[in-house]
């Protein structure tokens, strides 16, 4: 009978149906393979860490991704990206401070630095599908790769006006589709770049994840392409 009346008890504290409320923190993990064309061919292993902190005032978001490819005689492709942005929320819009940070051994610019502000809104935003758009100014740093005309090649700083439009549409109850386009235009160079991924969930937190990059650049070194293509196919985990 005391056990009867504990368990009771213990379902009128906690029903059955309760859930814990909704974080302002959440997460995202994924590792997976990768296709690249452009300066470097090769597959081998990616991986991005997303941490988002999202509160009445404000949304802090923070990004860490590693490109990692190597062949039987040597490294082919080493990269590493970071990206911090900070916004802090208005009546209409919000204002924001955002760093974007590349180590890149093997491409045409082995260090890419850029710094930026501005403003941005929700052009769309409901259930289904949301629309952001970005807009400000900030300086760009980046050092190209040595050539054999120029092994020690000078850094690039340029004033850019940078342009974002960010775009998320749910498909269907477990699968979305996210699409980044970014444009920084400066006095001595320009590029756009477009982030592409397609999202399955298939386990509450877990879900597969295709995602597609191109980076254009206008001014390479010798030697170099334009465009930059990374095609990834990861595992993702979630958890806020």
């Amino acid at each position: 009978m005391s056990s009867l009346i504990t368990t009771s008890s213990a379902w009128a504290l906690v029903p059955p149906d309760y859930k814990e409320p909704p974080s302002d923190f959440k997460a995202e993990i994924e590792a997976g393979m990768q296709l690249n064309t452009g300066n470097n061919q090769s597959q081998n292993f990616n991986g991005r860490t997303y941490l988002n902190y999202d509160t009445e005032k404000a949304r802090q978001e923070f990004t860490f991704k590693v490109y990692y490819a190597a062949d039987k005689d040597s490294t082919t492709a080493e990269k590493y990206d970071v990206f911090a942005q900070s916004s802090y929320k208005l009546e209409s819009g919000y204002i924001f401070g955002r760093g974007e940070f590349t180590w890149d051994d093997f491409g045409s610019y082995t260090k890419l630095s850029t710094v930026s502000t501005g403003y941005g809104f929700d052009l769309l935003s409901n259930y289904t599908q949301s629309l952001s758009i970005e807009v400000g100014p900030g300086y760009r740093y980046d050092l190209p790769k040595a050539t054999d005309t120029d092994l020690n090649p000078a850094a690039n700083q340029d004033i850019i006006l940078r342009t974002a439009a960010k775009y998320n549409v749910k498909l269907q109850e477990y699968t979305s589709l996210n699409a980044d386009l970014t444009s920084e235009v400066g006095e001595d160079n320009n590029t756009l770049t477009l982030d592409v991924s397609y999202r399955n969930t298939f386990l509450q937190d877990w879900a597969f994840k295709l995602g597609v990059n191109v980076r254009y650049t206008a001014v390479v070194p010798e030697d170099s392409v334009k465009t930059d293509t990374i095609t990834t196919f990861n595992l993702l985990y979630t958890f806020q």
